[in-house]
């Protein structure tokens, strides 16, 4: 396989079951975490490795350094490999998954923004998704036609905090995820329910099913639920853990014990709350997006500047989820004939939040 953004949590989770199931690493690529990049060249030997700088080229000792978008790209190009597992964060990662799919690899997708920002022009069946939720769809429907798909949400770091506390949270407060261990992009979108309103979107587009909702399970034990025509609804469980949704994104069948079963004694009661907008604003643009999947190019854009803005420290917390709605709402009637248009969007969503 080759893996794109090895160093992140995905991508240790990554090479941890390609170490269990003795999984040929042919390429890495990583950004600036040199030192653990290191290490998994020495433990994997690949053949091809990426980072993110020339500078940073020249630290690695390897015959076959690149760097840079471009550097990915010719990553993709040179590899053999059937199975490309996207883990890039951002936007970075949508030309990585049409590349991959234009030289005929199937794409492990864990980049969501692939989805989000373009999915109308990605064909899903070149797709397998790094997700608890995706996976847990994928593994229910088992080919059967869905009434209604529902994914679970953990709440994320403001949960059960005052709502009138979270307009000026701090960073380490919205990155204190209370179930999960997951980089800090994906932590603060887990906060505002941003990543949950991305996750639908993916659904959509995905699994083609329009009738697609989230709720709050606060112990993340239950990952997605699928109601049928029949009236019957049938739920998937795991323990929160990446490594399940990775070893079926990689391997056709997967007949041995990746983790320990959930024992319904020792989680007891479950509960599932709805998605409140006054604790979670962004939430109050979701139906208007699903109606409209493919403006969420606008949405990623305005969120990644956004973001940006408030690791920064030029915006409260609270204001992330204000300057993705004016955003959305600036740029509403936005929606891209093509790839192209994608990225021209894109680009003009971020540079009109610059000026915000």
């Amino acid at each position: 396989m080759i893996l794109l953004g090895s160093t992140g949590s995905i991508g240790v989770n990554t090479l941890a079951v390609a170490e269990r199931f003795n999984i040929r690493v042919e390429a890495l690529a990583a950004g600036y975490n040199i030192t653990l990049l290191k290490e998994q060249i020495q433990k994997f030997q690949p053949c091809f490795v990426s980072v993110a700088t020339e500078a940073l080229a020249r630290q690695i000792d390897h015959p076959r350094v690149f760097w840079g978008e471009e550097g990915i790209l010719k990553l993709i190009r040179a590899g053999q490999s059937a199975v490309v597992v996207n883990a890039l964060v951002g936007f970075l990662g949508l030309r990585p998954t049409v590349t991959a799919i234009e030289e005929g690899k199937r794409v492990a997708l864990a980049n969501k923004e692939s989805l989000v920002a373009a999915g109308a022009f990605i064909d899903p069946r070149a797709l397998r998704p790094i997700d608890s939720e995706h996976f847990g769809l994928w593994y229910l429907l088992n080919g059967r036609t869905p009434k209604r798909m529902v994914i679970t949400a953990s709440g994320g770091a403001f949960r059960d905090r005052p709502i009138e506390t979270i307009e000026n949270a701090t960073l380490e407060e919205a990155l204190d995820h209370p179930n999960w261990s997951m980089g800090a992009k994906i932590t603060i979108d887990s906060a505002t329910m941003t990543n949950k309103l991305f996750e639908l979107l993916e659904a959509r587009w995905l699994y083609g099913c329009e009738n697609v909702d989230a709720v709050i399970e606060p112990k993340s034990v239950v990952h997605a639920m699928v109601e049928f025509v029949d009236g019957a609804t049938t739920a998937q469980m795991a323990h929160p853990d990446m490594k399940l949704p990775i070893a079926y994104a990689l391997m056709d069948r997967v007949d041995v014990p990746v983790l320990e079963p959930v024992d319904l004694l020792s989680v007891g009661s479950l509960e599932f709350r709805p998605i409140d907008a006054a604790r979670y604003p962004i939430w109050a643009i979701k139906e208007d997006l699903l109606a409209h999947p493919r403006r969420g190019v606008v949405v990623n854009a305005a969120n990644e500047a956004a973001i940006g803005k408030f690791l920064a420290k030029e915006m409260p917390f609270g204001g992330i989820a204000r300057l993705v709605i004016d955003a959305y709402k600036h740029f509403g009637h936005r929606e891209p004939a093509n790839l192209d248009e994608v990225f021209a969007i894109d680009d003009e969503v971020r540079r009109w939040c610059e000026t915000r």
